[in-house]
């Protein structure tokens, strides 16, 4: 036994790990072990976990419906900045770890407990999300950490110790794979992904039908925005929630959403991850569509440079920073306006957008058109060219000229001649 603590709040998902550790921690700190699970759309993984978790051993099990406050203040604001890290992946479990460790801290105040748990492992990012928030929102919080202290070190060890405490274990727990599932997405790791090479097999995914299989005739969908913010499906107006719930069922139908990818650990090692994002993936599309006719140039430009530092935040744990608070303010001021319907056509893994409309639109047709107009002067460009053009012209015409300036060498324009 290492030492006694008196009460501990353990973040709890009903799977393995999770499991076993309510043993492990009462054997090895000599403490109550409380669990809490946060709801945020895993359906059918909730069955029956108040029992579990008595079973193996907790004095109780909060349960919490988390799936609004995830929806409109984690998933939304995230979309709304498109923040994909590292080209493809939605973050469907980096901005869920935030929140479920917000109100891991909470039941923690609330039980007056001494310290959390998490079943996070220390090769992971989930790690440092789960102890930055508990840093940021209580950090007199101790953090026990089962995978960086204990002797297990493989599912058969995770397996045979929940033997020896008769830990309840199902059978899709002895699976190859490692998955966290919420409204947003599923994730997969572990098993035949671990080699790059290795194509997923069909049976692993759950959300999506295989786009090869999926029906032969496309379905075609509106979805309307208010402030960034997706609020009708086919011109029906729904909680985020419900919205999200069809959405899901709608474009997974279609084969849509799905994600292969190495992606860069926040630890310094790469690791593999197949995704399924239905909702996310279409409604990522759609947002992208429309404030691509409400959004100015230069903010629009600007905002895809802010993008990339978002993603960057939300995926190694950083919610609870003053950057990222200021992030979302930015973003929040660029969605005044992102209001209106975009249509889409969903068929065989493909999300593709045909049509997009505004009260807001900025997109002018008597400005765009080809045709006959009188708004726009078309000799007014030469003006504008020669301005735009002037350093490029002055540096060439120095060069021509034989002109030299200190330590900035003439331009070497001889790789642009033709061969």
């Amino acid at each position: 036994m290492t030492d006694s603590i008196g009460k501990v709040v353990l973040a709890y998902s009903g799977g393995l790990d999770t499991s076993v550790i309510v043993p492990w921690l009462k054997n090895h700190y000599d403490c109550e072990v409380v669990c809490f699970c946060a709801d945020l759309g895993q359906e059918e993984e909730l069955d029956g976990l108040e029992e579990k978790a008595i079973a193996s051993g907790a004095s109780k099990l909060y349960i919490r419906d988390l799936r609004e406050e995830f929806l409109h203040e984690y998933v939304m604001p995230t979309l709304q900045a498109g923040a994909i890290y590292e080209r493809e992946y939605l973050l469907g479990t980096s901005f869920a770890r935030p929140l479920i460790a917000k109100h891991l801290v909470e039941i923690a105040e609330a039980e007056a407990a001494q310290a959390i748990a998490h079943g996070c492992t220390g090769k992971g990012n989930d790690q440092v999300r789960f102890e930055l928030t508990a840093m940021a929102l209580n950090p007199k919080l101790r953090v026990i950490a089962p995978w960086r202290e204990w002797d297990i070190r493989s599912r058969e060890d995770a397996l045979a110790y929940a033997a020896e405490f008769n830990v309840p274990v199902s059978a899709s727990e002895k699976s190859i794979y490692s998955r966290d599932r919420n409204i947003f997405h599923l994730s997969h790791e572990g098993g035949l992904l671990e080699d790059p090479w290795n194509e997923p097999e069909e049976s692993m995914f759950q959300l999506t039908a295989n786009p090869e299989e999926a029906p032969a005739e496309p379905r075609v969908l509106e979805i309307g925005f208010e402030a960034g913010v997706p609020v009708q499906l086919d011109g029906e107006t729904l909680p985020l929630v419900e919205l999200f719930e069809r959405l899901n069922r709608l474009a997974g139908e279609h084969g849509i959403g799905r994600v292969d990818m190495v992606e860069n650990r926040l630890v310094g090692m790469k690791n593999r991850g197949v995704y399924e994002t239905p909702a996310g993936t279409v409604i990522h599309t759609a947002h992208q569509a429309l404030e691509s006719i409400c959004i100015d140039k230069y903010t629009l430009h600007y905002k895809d440079i802010v993008a990339v530092k978002f993603a960057e935040l939300v995926y190694n744990g950083q919610w609870f920073t003053q950057l990222r608070s200021a992030l979302s303010a930015f973003v929040a001021v660029t969605q005044k306006h992102v209001t209106g319907t975009v249509r889409m056509k969903l068929y065989k893994g493909n999300g593709r957008v045909t049509g997009r409309r505004s009260p807001f639109s900025l997109y002018r047709e008597d400005y765009a058109s080809f045709g006959e107009e009188d708004v726009y002067n078309q000799q007014d460009a030469e003006g504008f060219i020669n301005l735009f053009g002037l350093p490029l012209k002055v540096e060439a015409m120095l060069a021509l000229e034989g002109s030299t300036r200190s330590s900035y060498p003439a331009p070497d324009f001889s790789r642009f001649k033709r061969d």
